[in-house]
């Protein structure tokens, strides 16, 4: 059983789970169709250029250069994004045991907090091959909208620094050469997302 997915606007909707006929959903040529558990409907990712947390500025091919599992979040999330950000890190080190070299990416939706210096150490505590990436307002508002991934501050837009953020919570499995190939929904466990993207690099 398949599930069909189609983002729209800032959110996901779920069009339902489709037992009959799905196969004619996927192009016969699709490599990836044994590893897929979702067909998304959206073509999602373009080329970007970023600043890394060392302060170097980054394009998309260069941070794509391996397999990578993306999260749009912040660093001063209370709750979903360190619970999510753990579960990519765990993913990583997994397919690390089975000679499999992955890397997690983590983008921010709060760039006038989450500056290069404030970065580092946020992702570094996650894993040592997170890659952290800010940059400007402009800069993060265009990649998030080529991944249809959702953020906006919570209540009054004043000078308190400590508001917080809504954002969607999905990951993205991204492929060199391929670009995107898969949503990772924030239920799933480590094991899970590991044993999956592990098929999609055999299939590469």
């Amino acid at each position: 059983m398949r599930q069909i997915l189609m983002l729209a606007g800032g959110g996901i909707a779920a069009l339902g789970a489709l037992a009959v006929g799905v196969s004619a959903l996927v192009a016969p040529a699709d490599r990836f169709a044994d590893c897929r558990t979702l067909t998304v409907t959206d073509d999602l990712g373009a080329p970007f250029t970023l600043t890394r947390s060392d302060g170097v500025r980054v394009t998309d091919t260069d941070v794509f250069a391996k397999p990578s599992l993306v999260y749009f979040g912040y660093s001063f999330c209370p709750d979903v994004c360190p619970i999510d950000n753990a579960r990519n890190a765990q993913a990583t080190d997994l397919l690390a045991e089975k000679g499999i070299d992955i890397q997690p990416v983590f983008i921010t939706i709060d760039p006038e907090r989450d500056t290069p210096d404030m970065l580092g150490p946020f992702v570094e505590a996650f894993h040592p091959q997170m890659v952290g990436l800010t940059g400007s307002l402009e800069e993060i508002e265009a990649v998030a909208a080529a991944y249809k991934a959702y953020s906006a501050k919570r209540g009054e837009e004043d000078d308190d620094e400590y508001y917080l953020m809504d954002h969607s919570t999905f990951s993205y499995l991204v492929l060199p050469e391929h670009g995107f190939v898969d949503l990772v929904r924030r239920n799933e466990p480590a094991d899970a997302v590991a044993a999956r993207t592990a098929c999609f690099v055999a299939n590469a």
